[in-house]
């Protein structure tokens, strides 16, 4: 028998030479994809804790309802990041992209993307105020909200004392009548909240008379600790039938609580306005400003006093008395401080 042997090829050796340049061949791409990695990395952590593009304050309105993808096509219009991608793909990762807010926001020149990231999600938007301090009529009070430039319309003044004096904040582009309204429905709940509370048997039997009586001893002191006292003086006059006689009014039926810049006249406070407390019995016919909290509530619950008469006492008080001749003896040192006073100004 014949035996055939299948004869196999011999392997060529493959120079050592050629392995090697395959082996540093391959540790050369390998150190490039390292190095564009690196690079990458080195990117991306300068767009996003690197300053941003934008060189001076820049403001941007983020809209109600807004998603992920338009705030980062506001924000890539308004020039203030350098990735609408990479902070889409961060916001999702940290978790902020449900927690983004609206509002008006304000990054300042070279703010990072991080930090414009954990502003919009914190919520920390330009606050534009409008304040409404207490005793200012109605009219004042929207003369306020038309001098605030973020707003937009126009807005005629509520009725007096329908206003809670506050300081109120308001978004750039709200309406200013929406704005009033606001105010509005802040003194509504308000009086919703006092009103059940109050004393019984007060001389007057609805809100709009004790807003009335409120906005008067608003502005017969401006002593937050006088209020509950001159509150119950006058609750005290009309329960014994007297007239309040409180110059305020009188000087709201003159320039509708605007200041004169001047003492009354004999003549004013002779004169029969529906307004003039010395010449009308009873509360006037409006408030003759917008009441605070505290003015409300020193009318709705006062204190329990003998006191029908205060006047001024020299130091920005008032001095009270219960009777007419304590009174006068009141008045009287009080014209003496007045008359010291003008003999200083000679």
């Amino acid at each position: 028998m014949t035996r055939r042997f299948r004869l196999r090829p011999r392997r060529r050796p493959v120079p050592r030479k050629a392995a090697a340049g395959s082996r540093h061949a391959a540790g050369r791409a390998g150190l490039g994809l390292a190095a564009l990695v690196a690079l990458l990395a080195l990117w991306v952590v300068f767009a996003w804790r690197g300053p941003g593009p934008h060189d001076k304050l820049t403001s941007v309105i983020l809209d109600r309802g807004a998603g992920l993808s338009q705030i980062a096509d506001e924000l890539s219009d308004a020039g203030v990041i350098r990735s609408r991608a990479l902070f889409m793909t961060a916001a999702r990762l940290s978790g902020a992209a449900a927690q983004l807010k609206a509002g008006e926001y304000e990054f300042p020149r070279g703010a990072s993307m991080a930090r414009i990231l954990d502003d919009i999600r914190a919520g920390r938007v330009v606050r534009h105020l409008v304040t409404v301090p207490e005793g200012w009529t109605s009219e004042m009070a929207a003369e306020a909200v038309a001098r605030q430039p973020v707003l937009a319309g126009a807005a005629a003044a509520p009725a007096e004392g329908s206003l809670l004096p506050d300081t109120y904040q308001v978004q750039r582009g709200e309406d200013r009548a929406a704005v009033l309204r606001r105010m509005a429905d802040a003194q509504d709940a308000l009086m919703a909240e006092l009103w059940p509370r109050r004393q019984p048997g007060l001389p007057f039997t609805t809100p709009a008379e004790a807003l009335t009586l409120a906005s008067i001893v608003e502005k017969e002191t401006g002593v937050a600790a006088e209020r509950p006292r001159v509150a119950a003086v006058f609750v005290n006059r009309l329960r014994a039938g007297m007239r309040l006689e409180s110059d305020p009014t009188i000087i709201y039926g003159i320039s509708k609580g605007r200041p004169l810049g001047r003492g009354l006249l004999a003549s004013e406070v002779a004169a029969t306005t529906p307004y003039n407390t010395y010449r009308i019995d009873g509360l006037p016919p409006t408030p003759i400003a917008n009441p605070g909290r505290a003015a409300i509530e020193a009318v709705l619950n006062p204190p329990k006093t003998a006191d029908l008469f205060f006047v001024a006492d020299g130091t920005g008080g008032h001095v009270f008395a219960s009777t007419y001749p304590d009174h006068l003896r009141n008045v009287a040192r009080w014209r003496q401080v007045e008359r010291s006073r003008a003999g200083d100004a000679r």
